[in-house]
């Protein structure tokens, strides 16, 4: 087990030294790619909104750069060798940024955000930016008018963000999309769809802002990577912050998430704590929008389906049959690459957890339509699905799930607390969500009806 502390750097001259503690491995994040460029698909990102007439704030740039750093730990820290529990690291990081006053007095909302988002202990310093890179963003053009662009949102090629762009474009709003190209299969459906919503919608202006950004295996030196990646959604919310601070306007960053994904409430005990993932919960959310106004900047995020199933979500989509057109094209699997020991192709298996959420869904929502996409495992119901394997795990933790809420429905309320606080909601919005939960769990049943689990 080590600690490890990542210190960003602006190029060879920026040599400044840090003391480390005991105990402690450095690696030395290089954030300059050219002369002035900065690395890792920040300049290039800033380029392409400079393209769109988007102009990032200072600030903005160093949440980006900050995310940076979060998703290099994140990704190339292995948990398995270098935490004392085989979950938990011990992380601190040194970024440079432009006002380091203003971020230290925020740090502790970044640490309980990231704590929270990954299950490690983070320790967060800022210092000042070498005077050569003082001023990164170029001054804003005086312009009549500001960028197009009156709606922000991720959109990461799933089912969801397929509705929620849909309903924008529908609502004649202008939108900045916001997508972060991981493996090959997402950044391909990501892909698939904008090209399909820009021929539908080919008299509207409205783009994409795709970041790549990876970090090579042996980067940290003696660690292997990590692939549990429960900071990706730092990475995705900082790309949007980043991209909204360039509007010049009050901004929403909207994250179209269901509301039972949002949540996320453990099927079963061994799924509490950072083992499940709280990419969209409240509390996370929350923090984010007390660390915007912390740094002074005049946006705000935000999840607009959070009192939604996914099935009420697909049913409720201002356009149905566009919906229904691309609804192969998105992709929800946790594992699309799988099948290929089978000699399958790129899609979904069917039996993930996402992948189940996804078929209740579609069969709540779309019917009496059939559902179009392909699953590795297409009837559910075919045969018994071992528990002991893959194909059997999640929907056995689900029908445990549903049986338990079944039996007693007064615990939804006391249930979804599990995954976090909630004190930020209020006691309606707390209601709401125990509602959502049960109607989630309601979908799921109906389309886990005759499905049979058990060892073998």
């Amino acid at each position: 087990m080590r600690r490890h502390v990542i210190i960003g750097r602006y190029g060879p001259g920026d040599r400044s030294r840090f003391p480390l503690g005991e105990g402690e491995a450095e690696t030395g994040l290089d954030l300059v790619g050219g002369e002035r460029s900065l690395a890792h698909g920040v300049g290039r990102a800033l380029d392409d909104l400079a393209r769109s007439g988007v102009h990032p704030s200072e600030v903005g740039v160093d949440i980006l750069v900050l995310a940076a750093h979060v998703h290099a730990a994140d990704t190339r820290i292995s948990r398995a060798s270098e935490s004392q529990d085989g979950w938990t690291r011990e992380i601190r990081l040194i970024v440079p940024v432009s006002d380091p006053e203003r971020w230290t007095a925020v740090s502790p909302t970044f640490v309980r955000m990231l704590d929270f988002l990954t299950g490690d202990r983070w320790t967060l310093a800022f210092r000042a930016r070498p005077r050569r890179f003082a001023r990164i963003t170029p001054a804003r053009p005086a312009r009549l008018f500001g960028p197009r662009f009156d709606y922000l949102s991720l959109f990461s090629g799933g089912l969801d963000s397929l509705v929620g762009i849909i309903d924008a474009l529908e609502g004649g709003r202008t939108p900045l999309l916001i997508s972060h190209a991981g493996e090959g299969a997402t950044s391909e459906a990501q892909s698939a769809i904008f090209d399909a919503l820009r021929t539908h919608y080919r008299r509207r202006s409205f783009e994409r802002l795709r970041l790549w950004m990876a970090f090579p295996d042996g980067f940290v030196r003696g660690s292997a990577g990590e692939n549990t990646t429960r900071g990706r959604s730092f990475l995705f919310f900082a790309l949007g912050v980043f991209a909204g601070s360039g509007l010049g306007t009050p901004f929403t960053l909207n994250v179209p998430e269901n509301g039972l994904i949002a949540v996320n409430v453990p099927l079963d005990p061994l799924r509490l704590g950072a083992l499940s993932t709280r990419t969209t919960h409240p509390f996370y959310i929350a923090r984010w929008n007390d660390a915007l106004e912390g740094l002074g900047l005049n946006g705000h995020i935000e999840n607009p389906y959070w009192d939604k199933t996914k099935g009420e979500m697909v049913a409720a989509c201002i356009n149905g049959t566009l919906l229904r057109r691309l609804i192969p094209s998105s992709l929800s699997c946790a594992s699309p690459t799988k099948g290929r020991w089978q000699g399958l192709g790129t899609q979904h298996c069917g039996y993930c957890l996402p992948c189940i959420i996804r078929r209740a869904a579609i069969l709540n929502g779309l019917r009496p339509d059939p559902d179009p996409t392909v699953y590795t495992v297409d009837d559910l119901t075919a045969r018994v699905l071992d528990t002991r394997q893959a194909e059997g795990v999640q929907i056995r933790s689900f029908q445990l799930a549903i049986d338990r809420l079944h039996r007693r429905p007064g615990l939804a309320p006391i249930l979804i607390h599990k995954p976090g606080p909630l004190f930020d909601e209020s006691p309606a919005r707390q209601a709401a969500i125990a509602g959502v939960y049960q109607r989630g769990l309601e979908e799921v049943g109906m389309l886990l009806a005759g499905v049979r689990t058990r060892p073998t």
